[in-house]
């Protein structure tokens, strides 16, 4: 998983409106609820299926820390699924998002520009259509680069073209990512 793709993640994470549960025991119940079995938690998560239920019934209390990793991240797919439709659907028709990103931005302009890459610090609202895009290239499985191709297309139409008022030939490239927060 790429660093735009976790970002979309933890920008919906962040409207949960409980924490998700905290001991290993608690975990394994909730996606045993989820998953209505032993047999298909103990397949996701690579365990055994008494090992599945020893942590069920508290019998085990600490996992191993490559498991409790796994743990917490198929629980945090699966917490709260109306909570987090709510929440995509908010910014995809009316909110939008926040890109906040320091990456290696290039260019492809006319000629007598300087299109050389460089890197720039950008903290820009998208409207609520790039939001969907994004999110629904992310539900559908897309890969980083095409996630990167609609932000930067985002990016491109608002903060470089000034929603079509300046620089109608310009080409931006998204690359090089040093870092990148999303916010509801």
């Amino acid at each position: 998983m790429g660093k735009l793709a976790e970002s979309l993640d933890k920008a919906v994470e962040g409207s949960f409106t409980r924490p998700i549960p905290k001991s290993a025991g608690a975990r394994m119940r909730y996606l045993v609820k989820q998953l209505k079995g032993t047999r298909p938690v103990a397949d996701l998560l690579g365990i055994s299926q008494r090992t599945v239920e020893r942590y069920v019934k508290d019998q085990l209390k600490r996992p191993r820390k490559s498991l409790a990793t796994r743990m917490e991240r198929e629980v945090r797919k699966r917490w709260q699924p109306q909570v987090r439709t709510r929440a995509k659907k908010q910014a995809a028709t009316t909110g939008g998002i926040v890109l906040d990103t320091r990456a290696r931005f290039g260019f492809t302009a006319a000629p007598g520009t300087t299109d050389d890459a460089r890197l720039r610090h950008i903290t820009q609202a998208l409207p609520p259509r790039y939001a969907a895009r994004l999110f629904d290239a992310r539900e559908e499985g897309a890969a980083e680069q095409r996630l990167r191709d609609i932000a930067a297309e985002g990016l491109q139409e608002i903060y470089f073209k000034d929603r079509g008022r300046r620089a109608q030939g310009l080409l931006v490239e998204f690359t090089d990512i040093d870092y990148i927060e999303i916010d509801l």
